[in-house]
């Protein structure tokens, strides 16, 4: 799901979603968050196939018993452009994990 934020600051939610804010140099960057428990070789593979930075984004949870808490959880972050392949790539990586025999 694209969200753009007006405000430059990071979109919230603890889903996987890709939000945008500005870099430093006035591109406008955005982050595919990392679900907590997704595979090391994954996240590594995505990093490894795609122009994109692994950050860092605090989060506020609103699911079971974490409503309010707040996390820092891990983000891909990248041009919209790398995102938008990145974000289908990343599903079905995960996919094919949980699938596996």
């Amino acid at each position: 799901m694209m969200q753009e934020d007006p405000s430059g600051a990071p979109g919230t939610g603890a889903n996987s979603e890709i939000t945008g804010e500005k870099g430093p140099e006035t591109e406008e960057l955005f982050d595919l968050i990392i679900p907590p428990g997704t595979p090391q070789s994954v996240i590594s593979d995505v990093n490894r196939k795609f122009d994109v930075e692994i950050v860092e984004r605090k989060e506020r949870l609103t699911f079971a018993n974490m409503d309010g808490d707040e996390r820092i959880l891990l983000a891909f972050r990248g041009k919209l452009e790398v995102m938008k392949e990145v974000e289908p790539y990343f599903y079905a990586k995960v996919k094919e994990f949980i699938d596996r025999p």
